[in-house]
């Protein structure tokens, strides 16, 4: 995949990463059966700086604090980022069981997350964890740090995506494109144009059959400005002021998109309905994130 300096500031997205990670790791100090997602590893990942900040959070009353922050930024963003890690997790952990499980796992735009490290279920099965060069350094020694050294299964790829294809940069790096993979491409494709989203799924298109992907999108209305769904201040945020937001689905023509480059829709869900499977029985009383959805799909 590749993208053009006009309408891609890597320097944007890649400050992104920190976020979701950040709101993982003060989920910990929640009692464990309130818990949306369980990740001791966390906060361990994080830069010094945000560890600090997040045992401050130990305390419920600045904990809640912080969660009320959060989603006056954008209503349901606490719930919404923590559900969606929850429903990967879930379906990687599926895909690698069984006769005809998956035999490699690819995180396209992989930040801070540590669902292969955590995993259990993923301990053996290959992985290669693709962002920019930044977050690749920065998570390696984070990582080194907290685990002593890489797992020898987990190959961390750095790339520039103005000036290197995805494909060629993976094939670099040893990943076997005939093997049956889980791709997951969570957070992403809102920061893309519209060329580089479908410059994404060229590649994908290449993935061999039975091959799932997990990925997220902001609807199209709300990046078009057409509809805000409450969240004012976060659209000047985003789109107008920072102009990192570029793209959105319709929902309507998700399952047509995905079809044109071999792709089967199995799932495409909102954020309510993730909130009901996962944060309605930790007991919380949390909104539901109305903006972004999660897709999930098989290669055809």
């Amino acid at each position: 995949m590749t993208q053009t300096k006009e309408n891609f500031d890597p320097s944007t997205a890649a400050q992104t990463g920190i976020g979701p990670t950040f709101m993982v790791a003060v989920e910990q100090y929640f009692p464990s059966e309130q818990r949306i997602i369980h990740d001791d590893l966390a906060l361990k990942i994080l830069p010094m700086g945000y560890q600090l900040l997040i045992k401050l959070l130990r305390i419920p009353l600045l904990r809640n604090w912080m969660v009320k922050v959060s989603e006056k930024q954008v209503e349901g963003i606490w719930s919404g980022i923590l559900v969606r890690k929850r429903y990967i997790d879930d379906k990687v952990v599926a895909a690698v069981s069984g006769e005809n499980s998956v035999k490699a796992i690819v995180n396209l735009g992989a930040g801070y997350d540590t669902r292969v490290y955590r995993l259990p279920d993923l301990a053996t099965v290959p992985v290669w964890e693709v962002d920019q060069p930044v977050n690749i350094e920065a998570k390696q020694k984070n990582l080194q740090k907290a685990l002593g050294q890489i797992p020898s299964h987990i190959t961390l790829v750095p790339i520039n995506f103005i000036e290197q294809e995805l494909g060629a940069v993976l094939q670099a790096h040893s990943y076997p494109s005939d093997s049956k993979t889980f791709f997951v491409w969570e957070a992403v494709s809102q920061y893309l144009a519209e060329s580089a989203v479908r410059q994404t799924f060229e590649f994908l298109a290449q993935a061999p059959t039975g091959s799932p992907l997990a990925f997220t999108y902001v609807l199209k209305d709300f990046v078009e400005g057409l509809n805000l769904y409450g969240s004012e201040k976060f659209y000047e945020r985003m789109i107008v002021k920072d102009n990192a937001w570029h793209f959105g689905f319709n929902p309507e023509n998700v399952a047509d998109f995905l079809s044109e480059y071999g792709w089967r829709l199995i799932e495409d869900l909102g954020y309510d309905e993730l909130g009901e499977r996962y944060t309605k029985p930790t007991g919380r009383n949390l909104p539901a994130m109305t903006i972004e959805r999660m897709v999930y799909a098989e290669k055809i």
